[in-house]
């Protein structure tokens, strides 16, 4: 890295091989991959921590059912391996935890590596450390994208503000990867992107609404952690906006299945009532419907008797969704209004379960919930940065539709029966992944959209737009649509398409080449395909049945 001062001297200047903008799952991963690959490299972040659903977040992943095996990068699975070794190295857990190569720290129903957010953080400082030392990697954390500096085709550089001190940082380099949870480099460089839902006239989609509709976005969450302390009471104050939320009914169609602070909410697939199994003394709960255990991220039973005096559960729920208003295309003004609305949605839920929530012995509410702000590493107790399933997307050399995933749509696209259909295999595949297409209920008033999709493939053509050059997403921004994001969107997706984008940027800084070059030519093409396989990233499935 080199700097100097700006030419008017009212800022500092920064030239690396690469800036990436964003320091979330996918801004980790691409960091990582252009490091390891000799790179110099300046992250930022607009908090105080790394890792983005991983950490800030605070959601522990969703993987696939095959994710032990196969189906995701090399450099995914060391994070994986190096959070247990974390739990099994630091932490007093039982010769059994000590001992399962699977081991799953909060036994959650949810995934097979439910873990805090804190040892997320650990682990991926870790493995960036090296690289840090070395002065490959420069962080700069609580640092915001403030302005985009574009020349015709290409991005030269991005002012970041230091939200401590309000100075200003230009950032120089060949690449810019955009690896915000909003793609807000997208506005701000003037690359053409799309946002909230397409119609299906303009994509085919057999579940994409009539019309286009820019402003329906997926509910996005202010996760948090709470533990049950029985006989005591850690009833917080009544939330400001309480009275609100217990009232509320949503108004959704096809239609929710009465209020939102409920122990019941439509079924996300079958959109029929679901009844919730709540009960935080008991252990034995319904893996599937029993709320306490779905997001566990601290098994008390994994641990040396009286290390943890309860298990710690993380809450994203359903009942905490917020679906009233956007964060994205907005003012700053009405996305922070509905960012404080979604808090106290998120505080309410927390309320009504200490006071008001159903009881198996007839009485209401757990007063010995109690919130974990130490957990998520906030004063208020919520997650530093609201849980965001959808972003702004590049206008890409290819988007991934529903016809290229989704199991209905092959189906009908194909012809071929249900047991052996399979997801478009794409010849210029990056990576992997695999989650059924997954939309909670949207500001555009549309209930669950949750379909079954097919082991898909990540094209090289979403990562490159169809205009700007040296502009790549590494996270939900690639070419996808408001219906593929549902399964593109998920914590080793979102590494893989990070990692892939770093990977990118390198081959092309080695070979002179730019993206576009790259992927329309055949033998460049091989070549990368080559490189990246070479370092374990997986481009192609073996044969799977539908999800």
């Amino acid at each position: 890295m080199s700097e100097r001062a700006s030419a008017d001297g009212t800022s500092t200047e920064l030239r690396a091989d690469a800036v990436i903008i964003g320091g979330g799952t996918g801004g980790c991963a691409a960091a990582l991959a252009l490091a390891r690959n000799g790179r110099r490299v300046v992250m930022t972040e607009e908090t105080d921590w790394i890792g983005g659903q991983l950490t800030q977040q605070a959601v522990p992943p969703d993987e696939h059912p095959w994710i032990e095996q196969f189906g995701a990068t090399r450099a995914y699975r060391e994070f994986r391996t190096r959070v247990r070794d974390y739990y099994r190295h630091n932490y007093p857990v039982t010769g059994a935890a000590a001992r399962s190569p699977h081991l799953n720290p909060g036994n959650g129903g949810v995934s097979r590596l439910c873990h805090e957010p804190r040892v997320a953080l650990a682990v991926l400082r870790d493995m960036l450390a090296p690289h840090v030392s070395s002065g490959r990697v420069a962080l700069l954390l609580e640092h915001r994208a403030v302005q985009g500096h574009a020349d015709g085709d290409s991005v030269r550089a991005v002012t970041v503000r230091n939200l401590r001190d309000d100075a200003d940082v230009v950032l120089h380099a060949p690449y810019i990867i955009d690896a915000t949870e909003l793609g807000d480099l997208l506005p701000m460089t003037g690359a053409e992107y799309v946002v909230g839902a397409e119609a299906q006239a303009d994509t085919g989609e057999m579940h994409a609404p009539d019309e286009y509709q820019p402003d329906n976005h997926q509910a996005f969450t202010y996760c948090f952690a709470m533990d049950y302390m029985d006989g005591e009471d850690h009833t917080i104050d009544r939330p400001r906006d309480y009275d609100f939320w217990r009232a509320y009914t949503p108004d959704l169609t096809p239609a929710w299945t009465g209020r939102q602070l409920a122990l019941q909410a439509s079924h996300p697939i079958t959109l029929e009532p679901r009844q919730y199994v709540f009960d935080p003394p008991r252990e034995s709960v319904d893996a599937a419907s029993g709320l306490w255990r779905y997001r566990r991220i601290v098994g008390r039973r994994n641990f040396a008797e009286g290390a943890f005096d309860s298990d710690v559960c993380l809450v994203n729920w359903p009942m905490n969704d917020y679906w009233l208003g956007n964060i994205m295309e907005v003012s700053d003004d009405e996305a922070e209004t509905h960012r404080q609305r979604g808090k106290q949605l998120s505080l309410s839920l927390l309320y009504w379960l200490q006071t008001e929530a159903p009881r198996s012995d007839g009485g209401q509410g757990w007063k010995g919930l109690r919130l974990r702000p130490d957990i998520v590493g906030t004063a208020d107790g919520l997650a530093k940065y609201p849980y965001v399933r959808e972003s702004r997307r590049i206008r890409a050399e290819f988007t991934v539709a529903e016809e290229h995933v989704g199991t209905e749509a092959r189906m009908a696209a194909t012809g071929a029966p249900r047991e052996d259909v399979a997801a478009a295999q794409f010849d210029d595949s990056v990576g992997v992944g695999s989650y059924r297409i997954d939309l909670h209920p949207s500001s555009g008033g549309d209930n669950y959209i949750d379909v079954s999709s097919l082991p898909f493939e990540i094209p090289l053509g979403s990562l490159i737009h169809q205009r700007v050059e040296n502009l790549i997403p590494a996270c939900k921004n690639l070419g996808v649509t408001h219906i593929t994001n549902g399964c593109y969107r998920l914590h080793p997706v979102e590494w893989n398409i990070g990692e892939s984008a770093g990977m990118l940027v390198a081959h092309c800084l080695d070979t002179g080449h730019a993206p576009r070059a790259v992927r329309n030519d055949e033998a460049r093409l091989r070549d990368f395909q080559r490189f990246i396989a070479a370092q374990g990233i997986e481009i192609r499935w073996p044969r799977l049945a539908p999800r």
